[in-house]
């Protein structure tokens, strides 16, 4: 990112977010989203541009060096235009309606950078992706862009105000399409092992069986959908083996890929292929905190050493790179290094010859380094380190001890990452977001669970205490905000949801009852302020939120899950907690208004389907009591902790002196028990 600082700042330099700051010296007058540029709109009656991207993304880089860089084209925006910037993490409300407007003018195709044009009340009239300096595939360049929505907008207003009314009554419909005809009184017996197993049978039609994973290129790693293989296989072990060798199959694939950094850890946010191999290099927080849980969770069940060693790995990344100095979490770290992507990855075999000597030879054969590499980038050859067999396989195949090339390797990656740490380093965005902040504070009370690593379980309740205390608004009692920088965008479904689900995944990790209580008050604050009573489902906006167009859904689990799904999961687990039954009710009420769309398409609803298996199986609670602090008691959580366990939620009591577990299965309770087998034992019957 060139700042060409010869230019006065615009206001955002006064903005906290990273991807705000890198326009501050654009020769654009750029405001932030907020009253003075929506004013300006109406006062010189002029149309406003909202153009919205992310610190990490790729061709929003390209916009602004090409167009947004340039003093002429500049020139014609300021003149013609009131010219909004907004970061999309910061603002995910804006950015979802403005996403729906762009991909009805094209057709379906939206991304970043999203251009989109607004009249001066913020009803869309046009809009787009990327557009380039000069016509090209087929599509104009910016300037003629601007020329004809300029001429449009004076010259033939009232057809632009016609299509700004289409287009923000499709956007009002497009919400309400997921909601089944169902009636909402249909008996919740539809919610069986045959609704599931029909599910299982949708998504496997996804299955890529050579490669792992779902669909082919690009690929992402689906995370919620390989954890609906988890819960499948966990439902009936005997019957479902198929979705739990696809799922270990694609952590496998995934694991060895070029999508993992196989010298630093973490993963990237998808591959331009479909066998893991070529990453588009960004690493984003989320997709860690998801893959993480996920590999903890499979780990109790496999306890298979390469998921430990994943998630230890990607943890100590999280820590170097990615933990803020009062103990939250960054949001990214980019793909582009001095203007190019990947750069900081990648590998020339000469330079790894020179670092590793006698080893290279072995290391090269083992990670598929080679002279002439295994990926081209801007005209130039380098290697993407991979595995193309496992370890293992390679010591069998070349006759080699396991152990002895293990330790080599290790010592050889860190030799390479030392020498790496060199480089130029990618941008890191440092905002600090709080659902993706609680997605990572639930990996790692996860992580704590599966491994037994104390520091993890610090850390989880370090960070979740952090976020209550760094996130709420001060006069607004219960409210929070969505990044702990501004004080002025509250917080989202999304965060209220995901925090609700750290503060259930660390109850299980302490004696005192506070995290429930807070996870209830927070449950009851979206009931009130984000629920739409006539189908059960959540707005993405509280209703205290009024800079914004209108108030949409979000409904489906793309690369986050929906706050919607979410907050399903969370009343399941607090009506059980709780006795809660106006709680599963609800939960049950939404589920049936989304279940024919949720059954048909499996993979883009991965956390809805996994919230089924709550309602058709029963749930089980482990509550172990006693004093916490006793041998015995540490002992027999430990043992449980460790176990992978379905449908089942584990709960610490320390009001009584005796040592003893209960456990409890669809309302009904056991006589206690002394000793984690037996509790494990009750379990199964």
């Amino acid at each position: 990112m060139s700042h060409h600082k010869h230019n006065q700042p615009n206001r955002l330099l006064q903005e906290s977010s990273p991807y705000l700051q890198q326009h501050a010296y654009n020769p654009v007058d750029w405001y932030p989203w907020g009253k003075e540029a929506l004013d300006k709109a109406k006062t010189e009656n002029k149309p406003i541009l909202v153009s919205i991207g992310y610190s990490t993304c790729h061709w929003c880089h390209v916009m602004e060096r090409e167009s947004f860089e340039d003093a002429e084209v500049a020139a014609y925006m300021n003149e013609h235009f009131v010219n909004i910037k907004i970061d999309r993490e910061e603002r995910p409300d804006l950015d979802a309606i403005y996403m729906d407007a762009v991909m009805l003018v094209q057709d379906g195709q939206g991304g970043w950078p999203l251009n989109c044009f607004l009249l001066p009340n913020g009803q869309p009239f046009f809009g787009g992706t990327y557009f380039p300096p000069k016509p090209a595939h087929r599509r104009p360049s910016w300037i003629q862009v601007l020329q004809n929505l300029r001429d449009a907008y004076h010259n033939r207003y009232e057809d632009v105000r016609q299509q700004a009314e289409q287009i923000t009554q499709h956007i009002q419909l497009a919400d309400k399409q997921f909601v089944g005809k169902l009636d909402i009184a249909t008996d919740e017996s539809i919610f069986d092992a045959a609704y599931l197993q029909q599910c299982f049978e949708n998504l496997t039609t996804g299955f890529d069986t050579q490669y792992g994973g779902f669909g082919s290129a690009p690929k992402f790693p689906a995370t919620m959908a390989l954890r609906f293989c988890l819960n499948y296989y966990l439902s009936n072990p005997s019957e479902n083996q198929t979705a739990l060798d696809h799922l270990q199959f694609s952590l496998q694939q995934m694991i060895q890929g070029g999508i993992y950094d196989q010298l630093g850890g973490g993963f990237a946010r998808y591959t331009v292929d479909a066998a893991w191999l070529v990453p588009h290099f960004e690493k984003m927080l989320y997709d860690n905190a998801l893959l993480i849980g996920l590999l903890a969770d499979t780990y109790k069940l496999t306890k298979n050493q390469l998921y430990k060693d994943t998630i230890v790995h990607t943890l100590d990344w999280v820590a170097r790179e990615m933990t803020s100095s009062d103990a939250l979490f960054y949001s990214a770290l980019d793909a582009d290094s001095e203007g190019v992507e990947g750069k900081f990855y990648v590998w020339q075999k000469a330079e790894i010859d020179t670092i590793l000597g006698d080893f290279s030879a072995t290391f090269c054969a083992v990670y598929d380094v080679t002279k002439e590499g295994n990926w081209e980038h801007a005209g130039k050859r380098s290697n993407i380190l991979n595995l193309p067999i496992s370890i293992a396989n390679f010591a069998v195949a070349n006759g080699l001890e396991l152990a002895a090339l293990e330790q080599q390797l290790a010592t050889a990656r860190q030799q390479l990452l030392d020498a790496r740490a060199k480089r130029v380093r990618p941008g890191l965005d440092h905002k600090v977001l709080l659902d993706w902040n609680a997605m990572l504070i639930t990996a790692y009370a996860k992580s704590y669970q599966a491994l037994q690593v104390t520091a993890y379980k610090d850390i989880a309740i370090q960070a979740l205490e952090n976020v209550l205390e760094d996130f709420r608004v001060s006069e607004e009692g219960l409210h929070l905000v969505h990044t702990n920088q501004k004080q002025d965008t509250l917080a989202f479904l999304d965060d209220y949801a995901l925090l609700i689900e750290a503060c259930l995944e660390c109850d299980a990790l302490v004696t005192h009852d506070r995290y429930l209580v807070v996870a209830r008050e927070y449950a009851e604050l979206v009931i009130n302020e984000f629920l739409d009573k006539k189908d059960h489902l959540f707005y993405f906006t509280s209703a205290k939120q009024q800079d914004v167009l209108l108030h949409k859904k979000s409904v489906y689990d793309n690369a986050t899950p929906s706050g919607n799904s979410t907050m399903v999961q969370n009343l399941q687990r607090l009506g059980i907690l709780l006795d809660g039954r106006v709680y599963q009710a609800h939960a049950q009420k939404t589920l049936l208004a989304v279940q024919e769309t949720v059954q048909k398409f499996p993979q883009s609803f991965g956390r809805w389907a996994n919230a089924l298996f709550s309602e058709a199986y029963p749930f089980s609670t482990i509550t172990v009591r006693g004093k916490a602090d006793s041998v015995a008691n540490i002992a027999t959580l430990s043992e449980l902790q460790q176990q992978a366990l379905f449908n089942t939620i584990i709960r610490l009591d320390d009001s009584t002196e005796q040592t003893e577990i209960m456990v409890c299965t669809d309302y009904t309770c056991h006589l206690p028990v002394q000793t984690a087998a037996e509790a494990l034992n009750l379990l199964k019957k």
